[in-house]
């Protein structure tokens, strides 16, 4: 009876939605969130706004993830209400969720509110967005307040003057709350606001409220004005930075709390390019060498990452005299400082000043210091050096510094962390292209063999892929007379992870040697290898051989594959083991299947 009215029918989607979203399980009340979407296509959007929207504005109070998925669903709500003229019925069920406990679902609120505000024509903006910002910001709970802040920005540029004027009142009274978090979140994006407001009120309105702001007694406040103060110092001329802003900026750079110093080190050169090159020679040239003396070992290495772009940045008419006479002395203390953060985040961007100094000053200043890193007792820092050589390569040639390179790599390579010695690997391609090859023959070639043999994994699948790159740079020649006679060997060795890693190696070669030698010298040279090996007394390798032989059939005419391929696959296949039948079942097929091509 009840499918024959059309009305019951009608209400199905909405009184499944209400069922699931009463379930116990929370992963079946998730997925009905999710489907959010589609049940709005099924009720039409006249039902959607008048019931679904009311039913999710009076009924959800769920676990954090359900809240979570319904404020990213109801974002993207528009065309399902109805479009534009009617996106403002989603601002209710986003109000409740932007006043509940979890930040990440506030946050996700106000993201959703911040989309939906675009698609409000200005009279709905006065009508319904602005009122829910007042509303928000001035709620009893502060989750409500914190999420206001980020909503002034989207409307203020499109509303009438006098709902500016209301609206920068709420964002100061926000500024000035009793409670740190909502300071915390108005700090947070008082930089946004400000490109939002006009000129005028960003000096008379914003700018008193950034000051007091960087001066709260709560260092998370103060640490948030830093980064307005870039979004502030790029919008004003470069006399009003210097009055209105510098004055602030250098209390931050100087705060009693090192969190404050490390954002003002952390976000330094974005500073830079906001006042200009003036302001830089006078004020931050100072200030980052103090951020570079600093007290705290955090703040050193945050001021250290930064050398390299703030040396960058600088107008070139002062570039090498600020970097010799002010910059210079400081990258010197830290080459020797004490804690390894530091002097790891040194060595991964001095190389990078060897171009700006030039081929002179980089042999009589900063050579010392490269070479003093590449002894440090700290694998971080000499790897950092050897990682970014190219920088120095291209203006006084890796010559310089190979006698004392050699050491470095050797300690390195043999460092008991292994993942210190995978990243020397990683970095022996590029190191082999800039020392030439009689170099590398001589100093390192017997490195990258006693890698293959490494006792762990990780390394020895690395050193395969290293020996690759290192082919592909020699060519083909420097193969067959330094690496395949050495990968041979090493089917014969005593330790079935050896021999397994030497047809690891053959399947790396297996196609550069095919496209360089052709497959007639592929076959003479590696073939017998793998066949030899399909005796072997380790199941792992026999069936790393019928692996390796499908890879290598392609590359063999028919009669070598009927001759020697097949008989010892079929041998294979008849295997007591099930993984080695398999893949030599596999193999057969393989080549079944070319063979009938």
């Amino acid at each position: 009876m009840a499918s024959s009215d059309p009305g019951d029918d009608s209400l199905y989607p909405i009184a499944v939605l209400i069922d699931e979203l009463r379930n116990e399980d929370v992963q079946l009340r998730l997925n009905s969130i999710k489907k959010l979407s589609t049940i709005a296509l099924a009720l039409g959007v006249e039902r959607t706004r008048t019931e679904l929207i009311h039913f999710l504005t009076d009924t959800i109070y769920d676990e954090d993830e359900v809240l979570l998925a319904l404020a990213e669903q109801l974002g993207n709500f528009t065309p399902l209400v109805g479009g534009p003229e009617h996106v403002h019925c989603l601002l209710p069920p986003l109000e409740s969720l932007a006043t509940v406990e979890e930040t990440v679902v506030r946050d996700k609120a106000v993201d959703s509110l911040r989309n939906i505000a675009a698609q409000h024509s200005q009279a709905d903006l006065e009508n319904h967005f602005v009122p829910l910002v007042k509303r928000l910001a001035g709620g009893d709970w502060f989750t409500s307040r914190t999420s206001a802040c980020g909503l002034f920005a989207c409307c203020y540029p499109r509303v009438s003057t006098n709902v500016k004027a209301e609206l920068r009142q709420h964002f100061r009274n926000l500024c000035g709350d009793d409670t740190p978090m909502v300071r915390r979140a108005a700090a947070g994006k008082l930089g946004e606001f400000a490109k939002a407001v006009e000129p005028e009120y960003l000096k008379s309105d914003l700018i008193p409220l950034f000051t007091v702001l960087a001066q709260d007694e709560q260092d998370s406040v103060r640490l948030l004005a830093v980064e307005a103060c870039v979004s502030i110092a790029s919008l004003l001329p470069s006399e009003d930075t210097e009055q209105l802003v510098m004055p602030t900026l250098r209390q931050a750079a100087e705060d009693k709390s090192w969190r404050v110093r490390y954002m003002v080190a952390d976000k330094f050169t974005e500073l830079q390019k906001a006042v200009g090159p003036e302001i830089t020679k006078n004020d931050l040239v100072p200030a980052f060498q103090s951020l570079l003396k600093d007290c705290e070992a955090e703040v050193r290495a945050a001021a250290a990452h930064k050398i390299k772009d703030f040396c960058q940045n600088l107008s070139a008419d002062v570039r090498e005299n600020i970097i010799m006479t002010n910059i210079l002395p400081c990258v010197k203390d830290l080459v020797a400082d004490a804690n390894q953060h530091v002097k790891s985040a040194l060595a991964s961007v001095i190389m990078g000043l060897s171009p700006i100094l030039g081929k002179d000053n980089t042999i009589e200043h900063l050579l010392p210091l490269f070479l003093s890193q590449l002894k440090d007792e700290c694998p971080e820092v000499r790897l950092n050096i050897i990682s970014n050589l190219d920088c120095v390569n291209e203006v006084i040639g890796i010559k310089q510094l190979s006698q004392s390179l050699l050491p470095a790599i050797v300690e390195l390579a043999e460092d008991t962390k292994w993942r210190v010695r995978l990243a020397i690997i990683e970095y022996m391609p590029l190191l082999a292209g800039q020392l030439g090859v009689e170099f590398f023959d001589e100093k390192l070639n017997s490195l990258c063999m006693t890698w293959l043999v490494d006792h762990v994994y990780a390394i020895r699948e690395a050193a395969t892929l290293n020996l690759k790159k290192l082919v592909e740079k020699f060519g083909m020649d420097w193969a067959q007379q330094t690496v395949i006679p050495k990968v041979v060997h090493m089917s014969r060795d005593p330790n079935y992870l050896h021999r397994m890693t030497c047809l690891f190696c053959i399947n790396q070669l297996l196609q550069l040697l095919a496209d360089t030698v052709g497959s007639e010298l592929t076959t003479k040279l590696l073939l017998p290898t793998v066949i030899g090996m399909g005796q072997d007394p380790v199941a792992n390798v026999r069936f790393n051989v019928a692996k390796t032989l499908q890879k290598l059939s392609p590359l063999l005419d028919q009669s070598t594959i009927q001759n020697l391929v097949k008989p010892l696959l079929e041998k294979l296949k008849a295997d007591s083991d099930l993984d080695v039948q398999f893949f030599a079942a596999e193999a057969l097929d393989a080549n079944a299947t070319a063979g009938g091509k």
